[in-house]
């Protein structure tokens, strides 16, 4: 007998090794990282470019007011607040997918009283109708993943934490330069408030001038008409400023995750540098720009699941185990006599499912090849938003430097029309209209300057960069899954770094 039970433990042994050696053997595609077309260079690469993309870019505006408002926006911004928690939901994903390769235990007491009809045939010898029943059990319970499906399953939940984490940082990436972009627009407002206030300051002293005139008789009515008009034209773009000004500040205090308030300015927009402009190959934009590595991962994860949903087809193995003890007596509780154990093995397998797993698997590769085309458009898009960049800053240079020269002409053209006006030589009309003009050039310029800095913060935005890594160690919402701080360059928590079903380079388990 004892023979007989010693084969069956050393069968049922043999049995469950050779299972656990199939554990090696996935199914569905190991991950291969897509063949991408990448151009030589960009269409638009100027030859002053330098290799600066991982330098802390902003700083190079001379402004320490805009270095000050993005260290509050990195630190206090609420987006990047969703963000962190957002890895840190995803990281809860992962360890609870990963946990499903392990044993599963648990520990239980119970005590009962109860109460039995007489005679009941449930009820031993000598015992009474109302008893107590006392019992401890310590049980156990393994899925056996032989298949494959729960560590494709992991291979998936990992790449989801760290396409978060890549979601972090393009919120980063986003933040920074919508701070810089809204400062800059700020101070272009500031500017074009003080021509307007200066223009009509300028107007309403030739207005008194010409009430004066007016009134002995020196000019005609309808040239103290066409002087009070230009006066309350420059009058009416005041508010219009200020009501784009106090917008403005709005948007940015949302941005710097407070309420609306005035904004500190240390320079005007014409003390701030111009930063260098940014140098690279298309193809280090895969690993600069931390979207791309985000679609990436999510065409990682998504491949995943495809082996996770063909695992269906095959069985199910799983093992249960329990010990304890049960007695009618607390003190009889740990004797021999109460001791209970039991364990048992099930295998389940699907025969019959009317398509359900098949439409589980051609769901599975139908959401990879979304996955795959949506990261081949993001690349696309990469590319294009760096080519718009680099030809969105050489024009707006351009246009810059002719608006600069028009503004000069026009300077000169309204100095020299009050002159001929003064001299008796030509109209009031004359002067009017070269005023006006100086005036809408001098707003236009001001709009042209904030362009180029914009273009250069969105050539920034669009390179990505190491700089990046540099933003986010000023933020104060990174944690991970026990609520201490990350590591500022870590891809990913340490829980996660290198979990049982992926080798540490994040292709995918290996066959």
């Amino acid at each position: 007998m004892r023979a007989s039970a010693a084969s069956s433990i050393a069968s049922f042994a043999a049995s469950l090794a050779g299972l656990l050696a199939l554990g090696g053997c996935l199914l569905g595609p190991n991950y291969e990282h897509p063949a991408v077309e990448t151009p030589p260079s960009y269409r638009f690469a100027g030859p002053e470019a330098k290799e600066i993309v991982d330098t802390v870019w902003w700083e190079q505006f001379n402004d320490p007011a805009l270095n000050e408002l993005i260290g509050i926006a990195l630190a206090e911004n609420k987006d990047v607040k969703i963000a962190a928690a957002r890895v840190d939901q995803f990281l809860g994903q992962f360890q609870t997918t990963r946990s499903q390769l392990f044993p599963q235990a648990s520990a239980g007491f119970d005590a009962q009283r109860q109460r039995v009809p007489f005679g009941s045939t449930v009820l031993p010898a000598g015992v009474g109708p109302v008893f107590n029943q006392f019992s401890g059990t310590l049980s156990a319970s393994w899925e056996i993943d032989v298949f494959g499906k729960v560590r494709r399953q992991t291979e998936s939940a990992r790449a989801n934490l760290l396409a978060s984490e890549e979601g972090r940082r393009a919120t980063i990436l986003t933040l920074v330069a919508s701070v810089a972009t809204s400062y800059i627009n700020l101070v272009s407002l500031d500017r074009q408030l003080e021509i307007a206030k200066a223009t009509t300051e300028s107007r309403a002293d030739s207005v008194k001038v010409f009430g004066l005139r007016f009134k002995y008789g020196q000019v005609s009515q309808m040239e103290l008409s066409q002087s009070q008009s230009e006066y309350e034209a420059s009058l009416a773009t005041i508010p219009q400023l200020e009501l784009q000004i106090g917008q403005q500040e709005d948007a940015l205090s949302v941005l710097l995750g407070r309420n609306p308030q005035a904004i500190l300015r240390d320079r005007e927009i014409d003390d701030l540098a111009l930063p260098v402009v940014p140098a690279g190959l298309p193809s280090e934009l895969l690993t600069r720009r931390p979207d791309l590595r985000q679609a990436e991962q999510n065409l990682i994860a998504a491949n995943a699941l495809i082996g996770a949903a063909r695992a269906l087809y095959f069985p199910s193995i799983s093992l249960t185990g329990l010990f304890g003890t049960a007695s009618g007596q607390v003190s009889n509780l740990f004797t021999g006599p109460a001791r209970v154990w039991s364990y048992a093995g099930a295998v389940t397998m699907p025969i019959f499912t009317a398509g359900n797993i098949a439409g589980q698997v051609k769901q599975a590769e139908a959401q990879q090849q979304q996955a795959l085309f949506e990261y081949q458009k993001a690349i696309q898009v990469a590319f294009q938003e760096v080519d718009d960049s680099l030809l969105g800053l050489q024009k707006t240079q351009e246009a810059l430097t002719v608006q600069g020269r028009e503004v000069d002409a026009l300077r000169t053209y309204s100095r020299l029309a009050r002159l001929r006006y003064e001299g008796g030589y030509t109209s009031y009309i004359e002067v009017l209209d070269a005023e006006r003009s100086l005036f809408n050039a001098q707003l236009s310029y001001t709009q042209a300057q904030s362009a180029v800095f914009t273009s250069m913060v969105n050539l920034y935005k669009a390179m990505g960069g190491g700089w990046v890594t540099d933003a986010e160690r000023k933020t104060a919402t990174m944690y991970g899954a026990n609520g201490g701080p990350m590591a500022p360059d870590s891809a990913m928590p340490a829980a996660a770094a290198a979990p049982a079903s992926a080798p540490a380079d994040g292709k995918g388990p290996p066959p």
